[in-house]
């Protein structure tokens, strides 16, 4: 996490979550001042620039660039984009946000960035969790088939579960490749149906995962996939 926000992490999810939306809106309501700004500094250097003039040159398209980050996130969670009965959870500091059922409440999953559940069944859950990585690309990992039988078998397996995949999917958005797929956990007298979506981006995999107890998926399935369709990457 960047040392700028680190503060952040030591806030409750939705308070994070509180104070990240602010940040949006507050976005969004200065975007024509900002915008001004930056114009008026980027024009007014000339052809004899100097190294400070460079200098700050360079910081201007950096924060613009930052700018038209936050604004794309900022309509990403504007309340005429969210689905009905649907918020947005955007996290600027670690470069990624989704959207999860309003009824949810977050909650602390150990090993994960956020998490949001069901008040009435836990099982009902959404997570996401990141590690460091070299690769730029999903692609980098192999081929979609052989790198997703691979997770479910010998990562979200465990020794006693028989997994099943039932649906694998790739979509780009904004030059990013994402992978979304279904698949199942039976263990013996239980099983566990879940959405999985994974994508590389900010020197980091991103993993999200949102289930429910196998005897609930049929009713709840369409609804979690929004969940899992909707995961996105914000360059930070």
């Amino acid at each position: 996490m960047a040392a700028s926000h680190g503060w952040l992490t030591s806030l409750p999810n939705q308070v994070r979550h509180r104070h990240l939306l602010a940040v949006a809106s507050s976005v969004v309501n200065h975007r024509s001042a900002a915008a001004a700004s930056f114009v008026v500094r980027a024009s007014s250097t000339d052809a004899s620039l100097t190294e400070k003039d460079c200098l700050r040159r360079r910081q201007v398209l950096v924060g613009l660039s930052s700018l038209t980050a936050a604004l794309s996130w900022a309509n990403f969670a504007s309340a005429e984009d969210v689905p009905e009965n649907f918020r947005a959870f955007v996290d600027f500091t670690d470069g990624y946000a989704y959207y999860y059922p309003s009824d949810w409440r977050d909650f602390d999953y150990m090993g994960h960035d956020s998490a949001f559940k069901d008040r009435f069944a836990a099982l009902q859950h959404v997570r996401v969790s990141f590690i460091p990585t070299e690769k730029k690309d999903i692609h980098d990992l192999g081929s979609m088939e052989e790198v997703i039988f691979n997770l479910v078998k010998n990562i979200y397996a465990a020794p006693n579960q028989i997994p099943s995949i039932y649906e694998m999917q790739e979509r780009t958005v904004d030059g990013k490749n994402y992978w979304t797929f279904e698949y199942e956990l039976e263990s013996p007298g239980f099983s566990r149906t879940a959405f999985a979506t994974i994508a590389i981006g900010n020197g980091r995999y991103y993993t999200l995962v949102v289930g429910a107890n196998e005897r609930r998926w049929t009713r709840l399935r369409n609804k979690l996939k929004v969940v899992a369709d909707s995961f996105n990457i914000l360059d930070i």
